[in-house]
C-alpha cells in the first residue's frame, strides 16, 4: 500500500525561490549604490555647502539694534539692501559692512559706471577752469613784466584765485597812502586786464608791526585801509571797473607775509593785494546743467555715489 506523502517532489527549485532571488539581486544593487555614494568629494561638498548657505540664508546672524534701513527715498517697494539681479525673485540684506550707511540717494538702479563717467567729465571740466585761471594769471605777468622784474609787483595764482601783490617800493612813499604818480599807469594797465577776467575783486591793505601814527593817519589800521582805498579808486577811475565787483579792506599787521623781525620781512609785509576770486561754484553749477542736457541718465547716477554732495 502506497502513501501520497512518500511521493517524490517535483524536480527543480521551489516556486518561491525565483521571487527570493530577484529580491536579493535588488538588495545587492541597492547596497552597491549606497557604497558608491559613500565616497565623498570634500571639495565639491564645500562648494555645494557654500552655495546652499548663500541661497537659503544670510552671511551671518546679527542682533539688530535698529530696524533695517531702506536704500532709496523714491523706491516703489521696500528693500533692506541693494538687490542684485538673480534667478530668484528674493531680496537679501547685505551684512558685509555694518558701519557703512545703507541709504543711497537717487536712483538705486543707476549704473556706477555712468557715475564714474560723469565724475571724470566733471574733473576734466574743473581742470579746464583751472587752466583758464592760469592763463589769466600769465596774462597779468606778461602785462606787468617790468614791474615784476623791478620787485614792485608779484603775481601768483592758486586754484581759482589770482593775487596781484603790490609792494610799497615804487608804489607808495613811506608812511603815506598817496600813490606815486609813476605807478598810476601800472594800476591803469592792471585794471584794463581785470576787465577781461571774471570774478570778484578784493583790495586788501597790509602793514608791518611797527607802531605808526601821525597827523594824517591814526594807526597802522588807518594807513592800510587808506592805501587800499587809493588803489581801488585808481582802478575804478582809470579802467572803468564795475564798482559792484570791488571790496576794500585794511588788515594792518594782522596778516604778515614774512617775519617782522628783519628789515626785509617788514618790507614784504608793507603791501596792497588785489585778490581776484573767480566763481568756482557757479562754474560748477553751470557745468552740471550743461551735462544734464547732454546726458541726463548718466548724471542721475551721480546721486548713487554722492558726487553732488
Amino acid at each position: 500500500m502506497s502513501d501520497d506523502s512518500d511521493e517524490e517532489a517535483p524536480a527543480g527549485a521551489p516556486m518561491w525561490m525565483a521571487t527570493f532571488a530577484d529580491l536579493m539581486s535588488l538588495l545587492m544593487c541597492f547596497f552597491v549604490l549606497i557604497l558608491s555614494f559613500s565616497e565623498l568629494d570634500v571639495i565639491k561638498y564645500k562648494q555645494i555647502a557654500h552655495s546652499m548657505r548663500d541661497a537659503f540664508g544670510v552671511q551671518q546672524k546679527l542682533k539688530l539694534d535698529s530696524i533695517p534701513k531702506g536704500t532709496s527715498i523714491i523706491a516703489q517697494q521696500f528693500s533692506p539692501g541693494k538687490p542684485d539681479p538673480t534667478v530668484l525673485d528674493v531680496v537679501q540684506q547685505e551684512t558685509t559692512n555694518q558701519d557703512m550707511n545703507s541709504l543711497r540717494i537717487g536712483n538705486p538702479d543707476a549704473e556706477e559706471s555712468d557715475a564714474e563717467t560723469v565724475k571724470d567729465l566733471l574733473t576734466e571740466q574743473m581742470q579746464r577752469l583751472m587752466e583758464e585761471t592760469q592763463d589769466d594769471a600769465d596774462m597779468l605777468r606778461r602785462l606787468l613784466r617790468a614791474e615784476i622784474e623791478a620787485g614792485q609787483v608779484h603775481v601768483e595764482n592758486e586754484g581759482r584765485t589770482i593775487t596781484v601783490r603790490i609792494r610799497e617800493k615804487g608804489s607808495f612813499p613811506s608812511g603815506s597812502s598817496v600813490l606815486d604818480p609813476s605807478f598810476i599807469d601800472v594800476l591803469s594797465r592792471t585794471g584794463d586786464a581785470l576787465n577781461q577776467i571774471e570774478g570778484r575783486i578784493a583790495v586788501e591793505g597790509h602793514t608791518d608791526n611797527v607802531p605808526f601814527s601821525n597827523a594824517a593817519y591814526g594807526s597802522n589800521w588807518d594807513l592800510s585801509a587808506k592805501r587800499s582805498v587809493a588803489v581801488a579808486e585808481t582802478l575804478l577811475g582809470r579802467s572803468g571797473l564795475a564798482p559792484q565787483r570791488l571790496t576794500v579792506s585794511g588788515f594792518a599787521d594782522t596778516r604778515p607775509q614774512a617775519s617782522n623781525e628783519s628789515w626785509e620781512g617788514r618790507a614784504q609785509n608793507r603791501r596792497v593785494e588785489i585778490v581776484v576770486r573767480q566763481p568756482l561754484e557757479q562754474s560748477q553749477d553751470q557745468l552740471m546743467q550743461e551735462m544734464r542736457q547732454q546726458n541726463p541718465d548718466a548724471l542721475d547716477a551721480m546721486d548713487t555715489v554722492g558726487l553732488q554732495n
